[in-house]
């Protein structure tokens, strides 16, 4: 009998949140899980490392089925201390989220849900990071469920290439009414970003961010197109952050005279 895959499941959004319990599910149709989450909401925490203050890992039972450990870190410490500290061998696959909310173009760098893959990617781990366009902490996930493991298991059959973790995101509609899965780049796209200052009782002034979202890509082959017809959008990134198409232009400049 074939071996079953060893599955790390993670998120941002906390051990508890119904994003990473659909996500669990899934998984455990897949292979054998073991869960590393923050014990804590840490959305919008980007790649952030712990290294200035202690961390904790509490092994915990929520439902009883599988290894589940609570860290007090961030989603990135979350699979450093899963692959040192925890498993006993590198894991097959790891998957993050389901993220409440979405995490298409921008967006992806400040998610710690795809932090978390991309930290399994640099382990040298296939990774996707999975997010439904619904913010609601009761939001229905019920039609993530085949998209998720659809995609999951190409990716064990496929495997990724080296440096590429996937992004995906699922639009908030009926699975009826999903048209499949686009793949997809990443849409230029930004927040148009607003304070709204106030002053609390004591006198001292403090900042809530707001402002909106504005795509400025008119392609029809990017993740926010999908997304707003219909698509499950699934892009592939990459931590390699060089500009490979800038390096040679600045080889003209002047900078060793």
């Amino acid at each position: 009998m074939a071996k079953r895959p060893l599955i790390l499941v993670t998120n941002d959004d906390g051990i508890t949140a119904p994003g990473i319990r659909t996500l669990i599910t899934v998984m455990r149709n897949i292979g054998d899980v073991v869960v590393v989450a923050p014990d804590s909401p840490q959305s919008a925490m980007g790649h952030a490392i712990t290294v200035n203050s202690t961390l904790y890992l509490e092994k915990v039972n929520i439902d009883g089925k599988q290894p589940e450990y609570s860290c007090s870190g961030t989603p990135a410490d979350c699979v450093k201390l899963a692959v040192r500290e925890i498993l006993e061998r590198k894991p097959d696959i790891c998957v993050s989220g389901i993220n409440h909310g979405s995490n298409s173009s921008i967006n992806v760098i400040y998610s710690g849900t795809m932090s978390a893959a991309l930290e399994a990617g640099i382990e040298g781990i296939p990774a996707i990071g999975f997010s439904l366009l619904d913010y609601n902490w009761n939001a229905n996930f019920e039609h993530c469920k085949p998209f998720v493991e659809t995609i999951t298991r190409q990716v064990l059959e496929h495997g990724l290439s080296d440096g590429v973790v996937l992004n995906v995101n699922l639009p908030n509609l009926k699975q009826s009414d999903i048209k499949g899965i686009k793949i997809c780049r990443q849409a230029r796209a930004n927040w148009v970003e607003e304070f709204d200052k106030r002053t609390n009782p004591m006198g001292r002034d403090y900042y809530w961010l707001a402002g909106k979202f504005v795509n400025l890509d008119g392609g029809e082959d990017t993740d926010e197109w999908a997304l707003e017809h219909g698509y499950v959008s699934v892009v592939p990134v990459q931590f390699d952050l060089t500009a490979h198409h800038a390096i040679q232009n600045l080889n003209t400049w002047k900078l060793n005279d």
